[in-house]
């Protein structure tokens, strides 16, 4: 089997647990901004995220509960204009550090480079989320510690499509069994795994129940992990629910 050259991570649930109290609050708030009296609570955000990405998440959801917004002339400007200002919102509650990394997380990308690895990520989240998530959380410097970013609509298709895994991996010339993906969520593994990726599983506050079947591993968190447990250990293609 290849050794590992490299991590590939996700970011929204991975990384950070910010699609309850960062995207879903930031949304909300561009709603209000807009003049809309849209509110996605805790339950119907976490049936939306069946969707994947922002701009697309709003648009299934007009489409399905306010169709008269849906088929307005300006629609495609509102969407823009919504996920803009969405973006802006969740970028100053990254900034007032309301949205920190889940426990374990820094500790591996820190032990990762010590050993050499290359760290990359796959996102659907834009390329500003990203960074300032990174910034907040692992310094001025972070976004560097990086190879490759692929995020947002850098690809047509995304997640659970290959698509960005697929070219985040070319940018980093390697071969899918040289690399290790890290996901949080059933589309995210079908999408690693599509692209020929071994993924381990972290399990988050929304994701939990999904099928991770195809996961080298399914772990709760990545306190305790180890990289050797995290790396060497993935090569088995178990899938064991925790």
């Amino acid at each position: 089997m290849t050794t590992c050259q490299a991590l590939i991570f996700d970011v929204d649930g991975t990384l950070a647990e910010t699609e309850r109290d960062g995207h879903r609050v930031a949304f909300n708030a561009a709603f209000r901004d807009c003049g809309l009296s849209w509110h996605w609570d805790e339950q119907r955000y976490g049936e939306l995220l069946a969707v994947t990405g922002g701009k697309e998440r709003i648009r299934h959801y007009a489409a399905h509960d306010a169709p008269a917004i849906a088929e307005r002339p300006d629609f495609d400007a509102l969407v823009g204009q919504l996920h803009k200002i969405k973006t802006a919102h969740y970028l100053r509650l990254v900034d007032r550090g309301q949205l920190p990394l889940r426990p374990g997380v820094a500790r591996l990308i820190n032990e990762a480079r010590q050993a050499g690895l290359r760290l990359a990520i796959a996102t659907t989240t834009t390329p500003e989320n990203v960074d300032a998530l990174l910034r907040a959380n692992l310094g001025p410097d972070a976004p560097d510690w990086f190879d490759v970013i692929g995020a947002g609509d850098i690809v047509p298709a995304k997640k659970p499509a290959p698509d960005i895994y697929q070219w985040v991996l070319n940018r980093l010339a390697l071969p899918a069994s040289a690399c290790l993906a890290i996901e949080d969520s059933e589309m995210g593994l079908k999408s690693a795994l599509t692209a020929g990726l071994r993924c381990v599983v972290t399990i988050s506050e929304y994701t939990r129940g999904q099928d991770f079947r195809g996961a080298e591993r399914v772990l709760e968190g990545l306190v305790g992990c180890s990289l050797g447990e995290v790396v060497l250990h993935s090569s088995g293609g178990g899938g064991e629910q925790p």
